[in-house]
This record gives structure tokens, sequence and C-alpha cells, in this order.
């Protein structure tokens, strides 16, 4: 990164951004912080975060209405902390469009390395050259995976970097049939194993945002009782 990541964290517990402050300062990572959902909508609008690490649980907006109102608008990658471990709660975060799922109590050194990881997805790409930049164009839709871009008739769609990497693996596989634990594996890793509904939320999400009036000669085509393709018509 060439660039030192501008990182929100959103807690409403004080110990908590004490400890995370302390690991970005000794990684020269500049930070800001918030102590509600209200507060942290309000900062993620208003300053070019590179990352938020979200709290589950805050007062005044929580964190799963946090995350379903910036995905509406922003592909800003969101980590998410929560104090209970429940399954429930991680698939729950994970469908809303967050990148990463991390359960109290956590080392701050945990959360630097899940960081990073993230940011790695995200920032890189603006660093090549354009011809290191891979381009697939179907018709009306281009992906850029390095640059975590997708356009649909020419303008930017707002897509988590989950649902870029998603798009990317079928789009640039046509016609070839990925289940969902494949899909599991290579896009969220074997943490994630076996949670087979985040994929389908997943899937539900980019057809709506990727949805046109007119034909347009592609397809995320569902495979009934197998999994997902993308169907280019020749």
């Amino acid at each position: 990164m060439n660039t030192s990541p501008h990182i929100l964290i959103c807690d409403d517990d004080p110990v908590v951004h004490q400890s995370l402050s302390l690991y970005l300062d000794a990684e020269k990572f500049a930070h800001a912080s918030a102590y509600d959902g209200e507060q942290a909508l309000a900062m993620a609008a208003q300053h070019n975060f590179d990352l938020m690490v979200l709290d589950l649980m805050m007062p005044r907006l929580s964190g799963i209405e946090v995350c379903r109102t910036l995905r509406k608008t922003s592909r800003l990658p969101v980590i998410m902390l929560t104090a209970r471990g429940e399954e429930i709660d991680r698939i729950l975060g994970l469908e809303l469009g967050a990148d990463d799922y991390i359960v109290k109590p956590f080392s701050p050194r945990e959360v630097i390395s899940r960081i990073k990881a993230v940011l790695r997805r995200t920032m890189d790409a603006d660093a090549l050259p354009e011809e290191q930049l891979t381009t697939l164009t179907f018709g009306n839709l281009e992906i850029q995976p390095e640059r975590y871009l997708v356009k649909l008739n020419g303008e930017s769609v707002a897509c988590t970097p989950r649902e870029v990497e998603l798009l990317h693996l079928l789009a640039g596989n046509p016609g070839r049939v990925f289940d969902r634990e494949q899909i599991l594996s290579r896009i969220w890793g074997y943490d994630f194993f076996g949670d087979t509904r985040t994929v389908d939320t997943h899937i539900k999400r980019l057809r709506q945002k990727l949805a046109t009036e007119a034909p347009c000669g592609w397809e995320i085509v569902t495979v009934y009782g197998v999994g997902y393709k993308f169907e280019v018509d020749i």
C-alpha cells in the first residue's frame, strides 16, 4: 500500500478504541472514532475512509442497521465485531455485506491482521499500471477485478468487494457451474465453509444491482440442486 490507510473505528466501548488505536498508530494507519451508529454513518459520508471496523451492538443504530444503510450506496470494506458468537449473527453480518467478522474478545493483533488482508484486496490495485489491469466485458457489463469496479451501461455499480469477487469468479468462467461449497471456499475461505445461505444472498443482491429491463446477452443462472453459473448468449 503506497498511502496510509484511513480506518474508522465504530464501537461504544472506549477500551476498544484505545487498544485498536495503539496498534493502528504502530502501523502508521490514520484512524478516527465513532461511538454510535448514527455518528458512524455521518462520518462515513463526510470522509474518505478505506475501511470501517464496526461493532454489531451499537447504540442509536445497530451495526446491522449501519451496514444495511451503508451498502445502499457504498462499497466501503467493513469488518464487523460482536460479543456474540452465534452462527446466525455471523451469517447476518456477511449477508448484509460485511467483508470479515471477528468475535469478541479479540486480540488487537488479529484485528490489524484482518484489516491488512481486506485492504490488500481493495487498495493495491490502485498502484497497478493500466496494462496490468484485467477487464471483462459482456455487452453492457464491465468488470475490473483489480480495481473492484463493476460498471453497467457505463455507470459504476456500488458492489462490495465480496460481490465483485463472486461476480468475477462466475463471469471469468462463462458456462462453468460452481456449487455453493466451491464458491464459499474460493471467495470466503474455509472459515465460512458450510454457510451456503451467504452465497444465495450475495447472488440475490448481485442480480438486483445488475437488473436491466432489456435482454443484455448474459445472466447469472441458477442450476437447481447444484449452484450457479454465468451464461453468455452467443
